[in-house]
């Protein structure tokens, strides 16, 4: 699968830094650090959602699908900002792809499914070198699972809430599985972050007691009407 790798432009400590703004607000002393995470730790507890947007996540997310990422794209609360690998400019004639389980389990399957990746590489490639056809226009037969690039920059606030809907069962496998990346990534960058990660990244029906969604997966119960 893909990779998640988090920039040195993240937040180290985020409850600290959550518990200084904090503190700035209150007109308490903010140089203390252990009353700043303190702090930060009782916004969190409290529910303070508006600083939690003073934590800054950048990340680099390589290897899946665009299928994946352009659901990435429709998180857009706090303002986000990402940059995409360009098909205009990179040589996509021999790209790589995501292959679903259950199309690697079935020979059928798998073999056309790999079968037809080539055969979209080798037409880019025909298009552009042969025919003259510029990349950019021969890129529009690029599949959904073609695997990509981006940078990505987002606040704490905007992943808690993307993992609420993507951390759940019901969730797409391939979200689920980078979701699990994004968290084990950020957890290695502080015990602050493994924190923040253990005890606020989760599916809503954690959060909430129970299933709200009208298809449930069984793990939490369905809310009372």
């Amino acid at each position: 699968m893909g990779t998640v790798t988090i920039l040195e432009e993240t937040t180290k400590n985020p409850i600290s830094l959550m518990g200084q703004r904090a503190g700035v607000c209150w007109g308490a002393d903010v140089s203390n650090q252990e009353k700043n995470y303190k702090r930060g730790l009782d916004c969190m507890k409290s529910g303070h959602g508006r600083v939690l947007e003073y934590v800054n996540v950048e990340m680099i997310i390589d290897g899946y699908s665009a299928r994946v990422i352009r659901e990435w794209y429709t998180h857009i609360g706090g303002a986000p900002t990402r940059l995409q690998a360009s098909t205009r400019y990179i040589n996509y004639n021999d790209f790589s792809y995501t292959m679903p389980a259950s199309v690697a389990k079935n020979d059928a399957a798998r073999e056309r499914y790999e079968k037809l990746m080539k055969e979209i590489g080798e037409t880019c490639r025909y298009l552009n070198e042969e025919c003259g056809i510029p990349r950019e226009d021969a890129a529009l037969l690029l599949p959904l699972g073609m695997s990509t690039k981006i940078v990505d920059k987002r606040n704490l606030r905007n992943l808690m809430d993307m993992s609420r809907q993507r951390m759940c069962n019901r969730a797409n496998w391939e979200y689920r599985n980078l979701y699990h990346d994004i968290c084990e990534a950020l957890s290695a960058v502080s015990g602050e972050w493994s924190y923040v990660v253990d005890n606020y990244f989760m599916p809503k029906c954690k959060e909430l007691g129970y299933c709200p969604e009208k298809f449930s997966c069984g793990m939490m119960p369905k809310k009372e009407d």
